[in-house]
């Protein structure tokens, strides 16, 4: 039996301990036969091979408080903070001096949506009880530490919702244990010899005549060999690069801008209202820091906005705040560059696009990540119509191997008109890919851009989840090798 197996000596001791012992996890069969944790797991994956040995795997998930968590687990979440400010109707103004202007903005939405209270012209009223829910209880559980859904005891919506506010993290643990097989078993009731086996002759037992008497570790000339797996592109960078050669052979300019735009010209110089959801914590990164607005620029825009300049527009209304426009933000779109390129570079014609990373706060799952590339671009010059983008971003789709092409009239605060472009795909029908239209006065004007412009914003990643046939856009960024070496490239 033992010469049947061939068994390394490595092999034969966890095969001998797992057999006096049962079930062990690494670190402890290491501990037991004295030897590292590394060769143990190496040696049972071998014997694994061989029929000898089970090795089971359990993934845990457990969950822990973000540092904004523990906060809260200490003072209360933001609407059991603001809920506990105050008696009676209560003004927004006085409640931010109460609590603080954070708490306020965060908690507004939550007293509504829990039904604690309602908002009325600017004053905060108070519906009635405020009972302790299953949010607060997990927070204060998790107080004491990482612990799984079933110790947590409330409902995984729960956590998913507290995921979702940056106040838990979920956290996957690998358990791995060793089991010995019956064959296994027969195999140490048959007994196993432990003796010193020799991997490599040397000079010195061949002079002495040493070798005649040393066992000779065996080796199994039917092994297959390990796979060899070439360099090459990282399949997503593949895909990227043939995106941008597709373009750059249609004649257009590639741009690269800064991470880092002022609110200018990531949303006002877009026409999108100062009070836009998009704004908001929950989707954009807000920084510290300022910026500097275009001289020439910043009066036009506030006037657009304010009441429509002198196209016809009535604006958005209200006082449009230079304050607001200044901060800076991680772009959330790529468009922030292109039109600051527009701006600088007003006479046509122009064919320019970029393929760069944008970011917005996003939980993290299988669809959504906090980073992602985006394929923006734009075309300006004289007598260009709508027809003429639909035609550009056909070809372009169709140069990346989709055969059949529709366009889905959409809506998006700075073209008019829009549509969001579809391709079809054997088993999933018809999937949206992005949006386009043609930039709407309201932003060009103020840019001194007189003649019509073309643009669009492709989702790169959802493009890239398609041609990989992944499930998990997770995939796309992870350090996983083996799904590297056996992931072809794309081939257009």
């Amino acid at each position: 039996m033992n010469h049947q197996y061939n068994l390394t000596t490595n092999e034969k001791i966890v095969l001998i301990d797992l057999g006096k012992q049962g079930n062990l996890a690494p670190a402890e069969l290491a501990q037991i036969s004295g030897l590292k944790v590394e060769t143990v797991i190496q040696s049972a994956f071998m014997l694994q091979e061989k029929g000898l040995v089970d090795v089971l795997e359990q993934v845990i998930e457990t969950y822990n408080l973000t540092s904004e968590g523990e906060e809260y687990a200490r003072s209360g979440l933001p609407e059991r903070q603001m809920i506990l400010a105050i008696s009676g109707p209560t003004s927004l103004e006085e409640l931010k001096e109460k609590v603080s202007p954070k708490i306020v903005s965060i908690a507004t939405g939550w007293l509504r949506r829990k039904g604690w209270a309602n908002i009325e012209q600017g004053n905060v009223i108070p519906l009635g009880k405020a009972d302790i829910g299953d949010d607060e209880k997990a927070l204060i559980s998790l107080s004491s530490g990482e612990v799984t859904l079933e110790q947590l005891g409330v409902a995984s919506s729960i956590v998913q919702e507290l995921i979702k506010r940056k106040l838990v993290n979920r956290n996957e643990k690998k358990l791995r244990t060793f089991r010995i097989t019956a064959d296994g078993e027969e195999l140490v009731r048959d007994g196993i010899t432990l003796e010193e086996e020799i991997a490599q002759i040397t000079s010195e037992m061949i002079k002495s005549g040493e070798w005649k008497e040393k066992k000779f570790r065996p080796y199994d000339i039917h092994t297959s060999p390990r796979i060899i797996y070439g360099a090459k592109v990282h399949p997503y960078q593949r895909l990227i690069d043939q995106m941008r050669q597709i373009f750059l052979e249609m004649g257009f300019t590639e741009i690269k801008g800064d991470i880092v735009q002022s609110s200018f010209w990531n949303f006002d110089a877009l026409f999108q209202p100062q009070d836009h959801p998009a704004r908001e914590m929950q989707d954009t990164f807000h920084l510290k820091g300022t910026s500097e607005l275009p001289a020439e620029y910043k009066d036009k825009v506030r006037v657009m906005h304010e009441h429509g300049g002198e196209i016809g527009s009535k604006g958005w209304g209200g006082n449009w705040s230079e304050e607001i426009a200044c901060k800076n933000v991680l772009r959330t779109h790529t468009t922030a560059v292109t039109i600051k390129y527009l701006a600088d570079n007003p006479k046509p014609p122009i064919k320019a696009f970029s393929i760069d990373r944008a970011y917005r706060r996003e939980t993290i799952d299988p669809t959504h990540t906090p980073e992602f590339e985006q394929l923006e671009g734009v075309v300006m010059d004289k007598g260009i119509t709508f027809a003429n983008l639909l035609g550009l971003l056909s070809e372009f789709y169709h140069r990346m191997g989709f055969k059949d092409v529709r366009f889905r009239p959409g809506y998006f605060p700075y073209t008019e008109p829009s549509v969001e472009p579809e391709v079809y795909v054997e088993g999933l029908g018809w999937v949206e890919l992005g949006g386009a239209g043609v930039f709407r006065k309201e932003v060009t004007h103020p840019l001194g851009i007189k003649y019509p412009v073309l643009a669009w914003g492709l989702g790169v990643s959802r493009l890239a989840m398609l041609k990989l046939d992944l499930k998990d856009l997770r995939e796309l960024y992870q350090s996983d090798i083996d799904w590297l070496r056996k992931t072809p490239s794309p081939k257009l």
